[in-house]
Order: structure tokens, then sequence, then C-alpha cells
């Protein structure tokens, strides 16, 4: 176990650091099941990697579940694809599947399944030893309900089963039980004599267990997230509408003492209030743990979308600092996007990265059979 930890913690490291190493002051929050932490899909990830308040879509499970309970279609589906630091590896990649449906007016239902592959893993025992192949991978599967609490307020609870097998079978795989608890509030803003909206959103995501891939013996944090969002749609005309939003993010984990230090006996639910105070910089570390990011998208008429962003993280937690574009167009019956990731550091891995959505309106689908 010790050896795939090792692995996979080094293609992680990669993937969150931009390099801007120091030996006193470098700390980054550790926490397992890092695919957790990507973002899915191509709308929100051409904004900068924001969702939390806005507008409702049909990837909305991973940013904030509430906003299916003010979405204006009955149902809808969402196929995503992104390939994962793919200046490092051709096969490490993140697929995600979404969909809701409406019960009522003021009720929804929804869920999502994520798989993350790491990939073909070559291990040995000994340097001039027989190599062994494994393949692997986390999933997590969640369900949510969320509602109208008001005509402007809507809330959701998710519950989520997590899978993470680092083994590929030669080892138990962890498991991990997880909730959300989201809520999302839009009221309508007047911009003279155009009607546009303001938007607030929060997510606290992966409230759960502690995962375990040695029975019980040792036990790592999955990540626990706080989010916090708001949105302005600022129409110009009928036809042309631009949307600026910005989330601010803060990881429920425990800060820990060093760099070596992976796994604590604080149980989950304790970690998430020691997550607030512990970091051995003081308050000015603590600062340094909240990251966020901005972005715009311009829709003209509601079919077709250019987006822009940028994501940043502080240099001694983890450096992650780009900026994102995206483009769509929307159909009556499904909706592609794209966006790509421009790094401001070249030696970062994640430099270049594409992802894209397809998603289809079952409205718009049963309205063009006819049913």
């Amino acid at each position: 176990m010790n050896k795939i930890q090792k692995i996979f913690g080094a293609v992680m490291l990669l993937g969150v650091a931009g390099f801007a190493f120091s030996e006193n002051k470098y700390n980054p929050i550790v926490n397992s099941v890092y695919s957790l932490s990507i973002a899915p899909d191509a709308v929100s990830t051409g904004m900068g990697d924001l969702g939390a308040a806005t507008d409702p879509d049909v990837n909305s499970q991973y940013w904030n579940p509430s906003k299916y309970a003010q979405i204006e279609s009955n149902a809808g589906l969402s196929l995503s694809y992104t390939p994962w630091l793919s200046k490092l590896a051709s096969d490490i990649d993140l697929g995600y599947l979404a969909g809701y449906y409406k019960l009522d007016e003021h009720q929804a239902i929804s869920g999502s399944f994520r798989y993350f592959s790491l990939g073909e893993v070559l291990l040995r025992t000994e340097l001039d030893g027989p190599t062994t192949s494994i393949q692997p991978y986390e999933m997590a599967f969640d369900v949510a309900y969320s509602r109208m609490l008001s005509e402007k307020l809507s809330m959701a609870v998710s519950l989520r089963y997590i899978v993470s097998d680092l083994m590929s079978g030669e080892d138990p795989a962890g498991t991990a039980f997880a909730a959300d608890i989201a809520a999302y509030y839009k009221t309508p803003v007047y911009f003279g004599r155009e009607k546009g909206s303001v938007a607030f959103g929060a997510n606290i995501s992966n409230i759960g267990t502690k995962i375990s891939y040695d029975g019980g013996n040792s036990s790592y944090f999955i990540p626990t997230n706080l989010r916090l969002g708001t949105t302005v749609s600022y129409p110009i005309d009928d036809y042309n509408t631009f949307n600026i939003s910005m989330d601010v993010n803060k990881l429920l984990v425990p800060t820990p003492k060093d760099t070596n230090e992976v796994t604590t006996d604080v149980s989950s639910i304790a970690g998430i209030f020691k997550s607030f105070g512990d970091a051995p910089g003081g308050m000015k570390e603590e600062l340094q743990e909240i990251y966020g990011s901005v972005g715009v998208e311009y829709a003209y008429n509601k079919q077709f979308f250019v987006r822009g962003g940028y994501y940043y993280e502080n240099e001694y937690k983890g450096n992650r600092k780009y900026f994102t574009f995206g483009a769509g167009f929307k159909m009556s019956m499904f909706r592609l996007d794209a966006s790509y990731l421009v790094s401001q550091s070249q030696s970062n891995p994640l430099d270049e990265t594409l992802r894209f959505s397809l998603a289809f309106d079952m409205e718009g689908i049963r309205m063009l059979l006819g049913k």
C-alpha cells in the first residue's frame, strides 16, 4: 500500500503544484480522493472553475445541487470528459455523467456518476525485479433532492458513495460516504429598463467519513469543502447578456503540522471545525488557505456563449494559478461546450487541459418528437 500511495501522491502533487516551493512555508492541505476536487464540466471550468451561484444547468450537481429546484427545463442529462495531466500521461482521464428531473415546480431530484482513471501503473518490488501492472481508479455516485423554500430561495441535500481503488484489486479498495448541504438564492434586479438578476450560492460538500486502504489501521480525510459564490446577470438588451461570477473556497480539512503529515486521529467532523484555526502560521496562513475564481460569460440569444476566467491559489498552498477560456452553443434539445486552461507557469502539467461537455434537454427532445 505504501508504494501505490507514493505513486498516487506524486501524480496528484504535480496536478496541484505550480512549483514555487519554499522549504519553510510550502504547506498544502493533504487529503485523499483528490479526484473529487476536479471540476468536471466545460461550462463552469471555462469561467475559472466556479459554479456556486451561476445560472442553473444540468451540471449543477457538482457545484450546487440546490439550483435544480430553480431550473427552467423539466429534465436533462449531460456527459463530460477531461483528459487529465495530459502532459504527463495519455491514459489519465475523468468521465462525468449528470442528470436531473423536476418532480414539480418546487422540487427536483438529481444525480451524478464520476469515474477517474489513473491509467496503467507499473510496480516492482526490486530495482531489477519483474513488474506488475495495475490500473488504479476512483469513482463516486451521488443523488440529491432540492426544494424551493420560498419564491427566491432553494436548498438541497446530496448523498454520495465513494470508491478509491489504488491497488487495482491487490488490496481492498477504500470506501467512504459523504453528504452535501447547499443553498441558492436568486432575485431580479433592474439595470435601467433591463431586468437582470443577482444570485448567491453556498455548498458544503463531502461531509462524511474518512477513507482507509488497510482495514482501518490508518485513515485519511476526503476533500470536505466550503464554497461560496455570487453571480450578477447584466442584460444589455433582449439578445445580449453578461454574467459576472465569483467563487471562494476553503478546504474543511486540518492543516498538517508539516508536509510529511498525511493522517491524524481527528475525526472528520472534528476536522471541519479544527480547519478554521489550526494552521501553524496562524491567521495569516489560514487566509492563505482560501482560494477562489472569477469569471465572465457572454451569451447571445441564450444560444451562443463565450467565457473566460481566472483561478487563484496561494503559492504556499498549491500554487494553482491559471486562466481558462470556453465556448458553447445551445439548440432546443442539446448543448455542446468546451473549455481550455492556460497556466501562468508553463511547467504546470495542468497547462493546456481541455474539457468537453455534451448536454441533452429532455423537454426539447420530447417536443421534437411531438410527444
